[in-house]
Parts: C-alpha cells; structure tokens; sequence
C-alpha cells in the first residue's frame, strides 16, 4: 500500500501541485491539506482519491506557487486606504497621534495582500487543470503501488520456495527417527534387569506413541497452504487480507511439526522456516 506521486501544472500566474503519499493501514484513512481556492472541491477530491486508493493512510496536499518573473503579491490600495481613513479619523476623535510610518502600519493590516487571492473564484477552466493534476498525482502513485507489488511478488515466490525446500528436507530425518526412538524404548526396558514385559502390548504403545509424533498431515496442509497462497497472488487485486489468513495458517502447520519434532535437526529446519514465514507476514502487510 506504499505510494507516492506528484504532479504540478501551470494556470496563468500560479504554479499548481498536487502530491499524495500512502502507507500501510487497514482502511483507509485520509488527510488532506488544499489550498483555500480550492477547498470548495475537498470533497470531490476525497471521492476520486477513495474511488482508486481503497486503503492505506493517505495524505494529499494541493498548493500553489507564483511563477518566477510574474508580478509579486498584489497589494489593495482600497483596503489601505480605507485603514488609513479609520486610523485618522480615531486620531482625531481621542486625541491620539497619528502614526509617522503610515506604509509598515498599513502593509501589516488584514486583507491588505493577498486580498485578490483570498477573494478570487475558482473558474471551470481552472479546476478542470487542477483536477487533472490531482488525478495524474493519483495515477502516479497506483504506478508506484504497482512496481512495488511486482517485488513484493518475487519476494514472496523466493520465501515460498524456500519453506518448500526446508519443508522436503526433514523427510530423511523423519524416516530415522522413528528407528530410533523404537530402539531407545527396547535398551531402556533392558536396562532393566529381570522386568518381563509383554512384547505384542509394547509393539502397540510403541506405534500408538509413533503415530502422535507423525507430521505427515502437517506436512500436507503446509504445502497446500503454499500452492494456495501463490494461486491466490495471481488473483490480482484486493488480495491483501486473503494472504494474511493464509500465512497464519502456515504458521499453524509448521509451529504444530516443531512441537511434534524431538530431533534437533528437525527443530532447526522449522526454525528456519519460521524465520522465512515471519519476512512473509511482515510484507503481506504492504498488499492490498
């Protein structure tokens, strides 16, 4: 869900940008800072940027800027003088005397500059431009939103293939260790001298024990799990959610083959799958 993009237009006198970054969040979550020309369109912007987003947390900004070499900030003589009129006449009522510095008095006063700007409309033919911007810096960012989801995509292929063959590489231990655990049962019963035991009912508590431990279930769950996530990326759009349920489901199989495996080479491999499976969970955080 990381984005950014950035677009700037020119209208007459004004230098126009539009910039909007996302990050990571559940829903969608929006801020915006616009320039007052434009506040009258907040809410269309917010439509066209909900419209395409869909989630993240979004900030979008809409400015403007002078072009260099145009005339500097207008400067209402009517509002100076309408000051300077008030001024004097207050002088002459209290008694109080007029200030000797009449121009640093009045270019401080409100409204004084800027007044065009802040009583200007916003024309068709000038919103038509800044919506283009706003909708360019939008399409800029999806661009973004884009390449990014193509690495992330190569990420998870690599993380994926990479539990597959940790997931392939416990099958010799497993097959040994069934031997083994069989053999440590029998030496410790004989370790014991002059206890008789019946064979057929330590043959069938020996097997009973052996199927506790088996992970082949696991085994098979996981691997499906990592067929289904990769089917699932190739859905396209939308899928962020879906991924997250899956690699919890994978962290279910693999935590449920560490507790069953009581051999330290096994344990190691299914740490290092969780190792690939926690970068998994970090990134599926950045999909939509």
């Amino acid at each position: 869900m990381t984005g950014y993009g950035k677009a700037v237009v020119v209208f007459g006198d004004k230098k126009i940008t539009a910039e909007i970054k996302s990050l990571n969040s559940k829903a969608l979550d929006l801020s915006t800072r616009i320039a007052p020309l434009y506040r009258e369109k907040e809410m269309e912007i917010r439509g066209l940027i909900a419209k395409t987003l869909e989630r993240g947390k979004v900030d979008f900004s809409l400015w403007t800027e002078k072009e260099e070499g145009t005339t500097s900030t207008p400067i209402s003589g009517a509002i100076a003088n309408s000051y300077r009129n008030q001024i004097t006449r207050l002088s002459e009522l209290y008694g109080i005397p007029q200030p000797n510095d009449w121009w640093s008095l009045l270019v401080r006063m409100p409204d004084v500059l800027n007044h065009n700007e802040a009583q200007a409309e916003l024309s068709d033919e000038e919103w038509t431009i800044v919506r283009g911007a706003v909708e360019e810096s939008i399409r800029q960012l999806m661009d973004f939103r884009r390449q990014e989801g193509e690495a992330l995509q190569q990420k998870f292929e690599e993380k994926l293939d990479n539990i597959g063959a940790l997931l392939r590489s416990i099958e010799p231990y497993e097959t040994s260790r069934v031997e083994r655990i069989r053999q440590r049962i029998i030496e410790n019963l004989e370790s014991f001298a002059g206890i008789n035991y019946d064979k057929n009912r330590l043959e069938q508590e020996m097997i009973y024990y052996i199927e506790k431990l088996d992970i082949n279930e696991e085994k098979q769950r996981l691997a499906n799990h990592l067929d289904y996530f990769r089917k699932t990326m190739e859905e396209g759009h939308g899928q962020g959610k879906k991924l997250g349920f899956i690699a919890q489901e994978m962290g279910r199989e693999i935590n449920t083959t560490g507790s069953k495996s009581n051999e330290a080479e096994m344990q190691n491999i299914v740490v290092r799958m969780k190792d690939e499976l926690e970068q998994i969970k970090e990134q599926v955080l950045n999909v939509m």
